[in-house]
């Protein structure tokens, strides 16, 4: 199923995101904890591809198993940094073979040993560069891709990344996704700039629960993104005892979840880390308001 017939619609749909394991010894426990989530039956769930695609063997295989074993539509990320043509085409028609209608397309984080190396020669050197090969390759594709509520960590101002935002989506892009945020008032803010510059596709709302101390620092680190006085008060009274957090973190998401579908924003992701506790607590706490 494409997935912009799922977001286009009025019902409230809750997503999950999980990533494969990185090694062959780790694929059975992190399947297995996959499965659990896939078993909640959510709106769709999307399967990440790893730093210079290297879990995209999983990434497929994954994604193939949740949607025949468990008829939950599958989002198959897919990321271009340091690819070829043909490393990106082979993976296309992978993704194509497998029966899978939906791609995120997406640069990809750029590997350590990578990051001094001269890119001028790189085929893709950003995410559009991606969605135009896949609408060039095949039409058959729903394409996501990502969106900066507090501005891509390499942008100069939200200005210009809202610019680039509007060619990424007039390249081919059916539908956009948040990073992590935890102030909803910056997406509402947002939404109010990027449908003023004419981006009329569907906005997902990605929500990151945090659920032990030490994940700030790297939410931090990973999207540059603005803690709430509300949020670290809370990091700061349960952090040091696991179980407190735990609890206080999925509560400070669901309360976000609850805001963004009171305001209108009908479709919500949750980065849920392959921790079925989380998935499950949370889709538990919105059983009445998601109907299930």
């Amino acid at each position: 199923m494409k997935l912009i017939n799922i977001l286009n619609s009025e019902k409230l749909s809750l997503s999950f995101e999980v990533f494969p394991p990185k090694t062959d010894a780790a694929f059975e426990s992190v399947e297995s904890a996959i499965f659990e989530i896939a078993k909640l039956k959510p709106a769709f769930m999307s399967v990440t591809y790893g730093a210079g695609g290297g879990t995209s063997k999983y990434t497929l295989d994954i994604s193939k198993d949740i949607k025949e074993m468990y008829g939950v539509p599958t989002l198959a990320h897919l990321t271009c940094v340091s690819s070829t043509k043909e490393k990106v085409h082979s993976m296309i028609e992978s993704i194509k073979s497998a029966g899978i209608d939906n791609i995120m397309a997406l640069r990809g984080d750029i590997p350590a040993d990578m990051i001094d190396d001269d890119r001028s020669g790189w085929k893709y050197q950003h995410a559009i560069d991606l969605v135009r090969e896949i609408k060039e390759y095949s039409r058959d594709f729903c394409i996501g891709g990502a969106c900066y509520p507090e501005v891509h960590p390499e942008s100069t101002d939200q200005k210009f990344d809202i610019k680039y935002l509007k060619e990424k989506v007039d390249a081919g892009c059916d539908f956009l996704t948040t990073q992590m945020f935890f102030d909803n008032n910056l997406l509402y803010n947002f939404m109010y700039k990027i449908r003023e510059a004419g981006i009329t596709v569907p906005i997902i709302a990605g929500i990151m629960p945090i659920t032990n101390a030490n994940q700030v620092k790297r939410a931090i680190t990973l999207s540059g993104s603005h803690m709430p006085q509300r949020f670290k008060s809370l990091v700061d009274k349960f952090g040091s005892d696991p179980s407190a957090m735990l609890q206080a973190g999925i509560a400070y998401a669901t309360d976000q979840i609850i805001d963004l579908f009171a305001n209108n924003i009908t479709n919500v992701h949750v980065y849920s880390m392959n921790k079925p506790i989380v998935a499950q607590k949370i889709q538990e706490n919105l059983s009445d308001i998601l109907g299930k």
